[in-house]
């Protein structure tokens, strides 16, 4: 290609807004797609005992792999496979009580047609995703999804572009409906994405990171501040709890608080004793609660730590704004 030669000096965001445009007809045109074999192919794959294969050659392969990697995040066990190499082995994945999902848009990938005979005789329910039901592989599917009669993007009407685009939409619609379907929850995405700062604001709960046990700055109502000092300076958590012998929570002292005593008192008299001081009813958290939420709270009310209390209101740890800042909650 001499680009010299071109005439005319080339409007790329015209051909990106035409495009963008083709693609969102090719997307209104599949939505007059969804029928009753889109539901029939829910429940086919809702039913599944095994796992939800996809196979596709070339772009389609390379939607079939995203479109399997969406399907497996979102409760639907389920893999890609390559048509060229299950010629050669690969076909051993599939089992019976499996599910395949195979895509071409002509309906007639000579790599898949190749393998029909074995995936009839594993009985394995056939769902084909295709441009139209005029070819061989939709004639021979238990359903047949189909895009519609879109157009290309790529001006010369050959490069896949409008045609993987609605195939990649089909492929979440049916993930998002079984999604629905199976009730599945943000607890239950988390546990498919532990890794990450997704995996971090799902998975991470206060009583993942609260300081317990001896790291618990815990002190009775009772307690000359000469010692409730040495509770917070040991524990380095900026506060002690205040707790009865059931260890009820009955207050806190912060560095705040010290500070304010300080100033207010210009010193303070090292025979008082912590209730006389301490600040009632403190904001508190469950150990339940997830570590973002934490967090958010902070922020809200402009405080550095929660005490974490269970149902008795007994304290069972301390969770600080710099523990979850190093756990890397944000």
């Amino acid at each position: 290609m001499n680009l010299k030669n071109r005439p005319n000096p080339i409007d790329f965001q015209k051909v990106a807004l035409e495009t963008l445009r083709i693609e969102e007809q090719a997307l209104e045109i599949l939505a007059t797609q969804i029928d009753e074999r889109f539901s029939r192919a829910c429940e086919i794959i809702l039913h599944c005992r095994g796992r939800l294969v996809i196979t596709g050659m070339g772009k389609s392969g390379h939607i079939g792999r995203k479109m399997a990697a969406t399907f497996a995040s979102t409760g639907t066990p389920s893999f890609f496979m390559h048509p060229g190499e299950a010629g050669h082995g690969d076909l051993g994945m599939l089992v019976h009580g499996d599910v395949l999902i195979a895509i071409s848009n002509s309906g007639k990938s000579d790599e898949i047609m190749m393998l029909m005979p074995l995936i009839k005789h594993l009985e394995v329910p056939l769902i084909t995703i295709s441009g139209d039901t005029k070819g061989p592989m939709p004639q021979n599917a238990d359903v047949a999804l189909t895009l519609g009669n879109i157009q290309e993007a790529c001006p010369l009407g050959l490069a896949p572009t409008s045609s993987t685009t609605a195939t990649l939409a089909l492929g979440d619609a049916l993930a998002v409906a079984l999604l629905d379907a199976r009730g599945f929850t943000a607890d239950d995405f988390a546990m498919s994405h532990p890794a990450g700062a997704l995996g971090k604001r799902l998975l991470l709960h206060v009583k993942h990171l609260m300081h317990t046990d001896t790291d618990l700055p815990k002190v009775s109502p009772d307690t000359p501040m000469n010692q409730v000092l040495y509770e917070i300076s040991n524990k380095r958590l900026g506060l002690t709890t205040i707790v009865d012998k059931n260890d009820v929570l009955l207050g806190i002292f912060t560095d705040g608080d010290l500070r304010r005593l300080i100033d207010k008192q210009q010193g303070f008299d090292v025979n008082l004793v912590v209730s006389e001081v301490m600040t009632q009813n403190p904001l508190t958290i469950s150990q339940e609660a997830r570590a973002v939420e934490a967090l958010e709270r902070m922020n809200d009310k402009k405080i550095n730590q929660f005490v974490v209390v269970n149902d008795l209101n007994q304290v069972i740890g301390v969770i600080s704004m710099h523990d979850l800042i190093q756990a890397g909650v944000n």
